[in-house]
């Protein structure tokens, strides 16, 4: 008996199942010389230079937690944090996410891809979910790998907050650790505009570029006295707001909003990316992007979510003005004073005394009292009082102080010498500059403490 081929059934062909794409293109992923690559430099370069900048004499004291690298091993992967916040992150999610699609585009292969998987829905979330991957991989590698490096150099040891108040090694490396997590929110939405790009602009440079020039521009308007409601609603705020959680109680108001506003633009920007890629002709081979294409299918689009968060966080919150007050700066300053008050008592083997009892207060004025008390600048004044027990004289002391526009400010003590001097203090780890001569410290941008 003879059977005929042509007459036999044909097996209905099948899309290949997510799981076997994602594995295909996290092997593409990973075998392209330049994610090896970073892949090395996250896990062992974090290390080597904390490792370098803590046994260093000159600190960068101008970084936040920069200036207690040598005191304490949990400063450097704060360092980094911050670092990696401005310049390393927005690069990373670049070269993971900004080229996924466009890659296929410069090669020519999407037509193989498209007849081997069989479905543009599966080859989007495979490709997402691989550069996603590789973006978690890289992040993870940075944050084990600076912790590392500050506590084989410095050691496990207390570290001072933002507040002057002091973290044992426990609280330290619980906070590091909550604080590389909260910056996966805004890694992610700049990792979902590098999808976009890479789908909307084809083999064009910008797509690649996309997720620096947003994560640059975002920057560069933090830097503006803008009002709280706009920066909160920039999805890459979370990349400062982190250091909300080392103070105490913590200030969680801005860094719970823009890890919301973070998510959202995650999800928006992934959502228009999969939309263009499920509407794309396939059949055009020399497709090279559209640039007005990516405007009214992506600019315009997250334009809108923008300015509806601003008006979404201004309506629920007190967020109109610059957040900077004189009543929350003295405030802040006060606590701070406090806690490292104390420290330094600690450290020159005096009586201790507590923050209660210390009563401190500080008055600011701003701009020698010429100018309204508020919002950032370098012309702040203040004036710090206290009362130590069984003395009748009443302690004071004077800092110049340096308010950013994000609400961090650093006080340089300007006498009495021997209370905000520069001078050395020999402690149990090594000698240490004077802790009230130069600190940094916090003011919550959406506090609700009230005012007096």
């Amino acid at each position: 008996m003879t059977v005929n081929i042509a007459d036999a059934p044909v097996a209905a062909a099948r899309p290949v199942s997510v799981a076997r794409g994602y594995r295909f293109e996290l092997v593409k992923l990973l075998s392209q010389w330049r994610i090896r690559l970073l892949v090395l430099a996250c896990w062992i370069a974090p290390a080597l230079f904390v490792a370098g900048v803590s046994l260093q004499s000159s600190l960068p004291t101008d970084t936040l937690f920069g200036r207690w690298m040598n005191a304490t091993g949990w400063a450097g992967p704060l360092v980094m944090l911050g670092f990696a916040g401005i310049y390393a992150l927005p690069l990373l999610t670049s070269l993971a996410a900004g080229d996924v699609f466009a890659a296929e585009d410069r090669l020519g292969t999407w037509r193989h891809l498209l007849v081997a998987v069989r479905s543009y829905r599966r080859i989007f979330v495979a490709k997402a979910l691989a550069s996603l991957t590789v973006i978690l991989v890289l992040v993870a590698g940075m944050a084990v790998s600076s912790s590392v490096g500050g506590l084989v150099t410095v050691g496990n040891r207390q570290l001072v907050g933002l507040d002057g108040h002091l973290l044992a090694p426990g609280d330290a490396a619980l906070q590091v650790l909550l604080a590389w997590i909260c910056m996966l929110a805004p890694t992610l939405a700049l990792a979902a505009i590098g999808l976009l790009g890479s789908v909307a602009l084809g083999r064009s440079p910008m797509g690649l570029l996309l997720p620096v020039v947003v994560a640059l521009a975002m920057a560069l308007a933090q830097m503006l006295p803008l009002p709280v409601a706009v920066r909160l609603a920039l999805p890459t705020s979370a990349f400062i707001t982190w250091n909300g959680l080392f103070t105490s109680p913590a200030q969680g108001g801005p860094l719970l909003v823009s890890i919301v506003v973070s998510l959202v633009w995650a999800m928006a920007a992934t959502a228009l990316a999969y939309r263009l890629f499920m509407r794309r002709d396939f059949t055009n081979l020399t497709y090279d992007g559209s640039g007005r294409r990516a405007i009214a299918a992506g600019a315009l689009p997250l334009a809108g979510l923008l300015g509806v968060t601003v008006v979404v966080i201004a309506a629920s919150t007190p967020s109109l003005g610059s957040g900077i007050e004189q009543d929350k700066l003295q405030r802040s300053l006060a606590t701070a004073f406090a806690h490292l008050y104390r420290l330094q008592t600690a450290q020159l083997n005096r009586p201790d005394v507590t923050e209660a009892k210390l009563a401190v207060t500080a008055n600011c004025t701003k701009g020698d009292g010429l100018v309204a008390p508020e919002g950032p600048g370098n012309d702040w004044r203040c004036v710090v009082s206290w009362h130590l027990p069984g003395v009748e004289a009443t302690g004071s002391a004077i800092y110049q102080l340096d308010v950013t526009s994000d609400g961090r400010f650093v006080a340089d003590g300007d006498g009495p010498k021997e209370v905000n001097g520069y001078f050395q203090v020999r402690t149990p780890t090594g000698d240490q500059p004077n802790p009230l001569w130069q600190f940094d410290g916090n003011v919550e941008l959406l506090s609700s403490t009230p005012k007096g």
